[in-house]
């Protein structure tokens, strides 16, 4: 039964477990704490305090190699480079890396499933997805994944293509059945840019079976649109996920699964194109008002309910599906870029508003409540003033919830970037910058970080910098930052 905007009106004035602005347990945002609320709207004493020690590792140590900068104590070690590694059919590891997950392997090894953001033609590119053997969908396109797998001592790396042929992977997720969801980032029809199928689905690949995703299949259920992101709720089987477009802004769905159906490896490639139902989001607040935009939102502990309204053409035959809803109906909200399952709901990343949106932030990380049915803003960036200065972090992209406690974000911002935690008590600290300069002297330039994942054990971070092409292990010190 769908929750009401009368209903949430009624719970919220009761007091009924839903919390409202200045909810305990807020993640706040950049250093200066510029983030309980947007500048405009900051009151004095807002900022995020320190309570006892400062959060994080302390200060980033420039890299000599140039690459990575991080704290005292801490080591980089680098796994895969575009034009430098190989894998193990003998052509280069593909460029752009983008969301990452990882898996525990045979005798104790690590497998991290690699995203590769290569859209349009394999002409394009000059380290292009090899069209490994019955793994390729659209022989014309250059994006895929592939699988790296680590050993238990780190001594031995070893790459192959997990899938092929596909556009733009930007992230995607983790299933709890073992196997990775990779997003296409794109809606080219064939005959588009280049395409010789139909783009902007989600695939399955199983990083433990090479030969599970021979003969790629999109899931056609999880309809066709700019996606991001997707996260599995493992008890009630549905499946969220997140859309990267504008004009108009995009939008965040839900997919229910069909009566009897089961999870498992392999079952989502065999649903019916029209299999489950497709939904999206329609937010509205404590007093029962639509909210039109997710950055209308200008406080942390801003509380929305949720319903959720089903697509009408899936396949975006001849309307793109964010553009299927007239105003009014449907909440929509820019950049909206990474999720993580963990604590009971999703979190979810509106990497930053702009002139496409009501209200200009630059960064909000949401929590999607499916029991309360309830979407809460957790972290708000505003807009920074000086991304060329290292400091600040803006434009949250990609998100991993940490062992440690808090989030791992990484930043697809303005000028430098950062890996950076969130703590649940209001505070930020840096964790990696990248140092790897792709501009020139005078005018540097430096790639987003994306994929931060642990390894299942915890000790390591795994991370990328998207271009060129660098996955890379972080291990030092860790301790509590929650």
């Amino acid at each position: 039964m769908p929750l009401t905007r009368r209903d949430f009106a009624k719970r919220s004035a009761a007091g009924a477990g839903i919390a409202l602005t200045g909810s305990v347990g807020v993640l706040a945002t950049a250093p200066g704490a510029i983030g309980q609320e947007l500048p405009e709207q900051q009151s004095p004493g807002t900022g995020g305090g320190v309570r006892g020690r400062a959060p994080g590792y302390g200060p980033l140590v420039d890299d000599p190699a140039g690459i990575l900068a991080l704290p005292a104590g801490f080591t980089y070690k680098i796994i895969t480079r575009t034009g430098v590694t190989k894998l193990e059919s003998g052509e280069s590891t593909p460029s752009n890396h983008d969301g990452t997950a990882a898996f525990e392997g045979p005798r104790g090894a690590t497998l991290l499933v690699n995203n590769h953001e290569l859209k349009g033609p394999r002409a394009k590119w000059p380290h292009p997805v090899p069209l490994a053997d019955g793994l390729v969908y659209d022989p014309a396109a250059a994006g895929g994944c592939t699988v790296v797998e680590i050993s238990r001592d780190g001594s031995h790396i070893a790459e192959r293509v997990g899938i092929a042929g596909t556009s733009t992977n930007c992230a995607g997720g983790r299933t709890p059945w073992g196997t990775w969801l990779t997003c296409e980032e794109t809606e080219d029809k064939a005959g588009q840019n280049g395409m010789t199928k139909d783009h902007g689905y989600v695939f399955e690949v199983d990083p433990h079976d090479p030969c599970a995703a021979r003969t790629p299949l999109p899931v056609k259920a999880l309809g066709r649109y700019a996606h991001e992101a997707v996260v599995v709720d493992p008890r009630r089987g549905h499946l969220y996920l997140t859309e990267d477009a504008d004009r108009p802004n995009g939008l965040l769905y839900r997919w229910t699964p069909p009566s009897g159906f089961r999870h498992g490896r392999g079952r989502l490639r065999a649903l019916a194109d029209d299999a489950g139902v497709l939904a999206a989001f329609r937010c509205y607040d404590s007093g029962g008002r639509f909210v039109d935009d997710l950055s209308r939102a200008t406080r942390t502990g801003t509380v929305y309910g949720v319903d959720w309204i089903e697509v009408p053409d899936r396949d975006a035959r001849h309307t793109p599906v964010r553009k299927q809803f007239t105003d009014g109906l449907i909440t929509r909200a820019r950049k909206l870029e990474g999720m993580w399952w963990a604590d009971g709901g999703a979190y979810i990343v509106a990497s930053y508003a702009r002139e496409e949106s009501p209200v200009r932030h630059d960064g909000q990380v949401w929590f999607y409540d499916p029991r309360r049915r309830t979407l809460t803003l957790k972290v708000l960036l505003g807009v920074n003033p000086a991304p060329g200065e290292d400091g600040a972090f803006d434009g949250p992209d990609n998100i991993t919830v940490s062992p440690y406690g808090g989030l791992i974000i990484a930043e697809d911002g303005e000028g430098v970037q950062h890996l950076f935690g969130a703590t649940d008590d209001g505070r930020t600290y840096p964790i990696a910058r990248n140092d790897l300069n792709i501009g020139t002297p005078d005018a540097p330039a430096y790639s987003e970080f994306t994929g931060p994942v642990f390894s299942p054990d915890g000790r390591t971070l795994f991370a990328n910098i998207q271009e060129p092409g660098i996955m890379l292990a972080i291990r030092g010190p860790w301790r509590w930052q929650g």
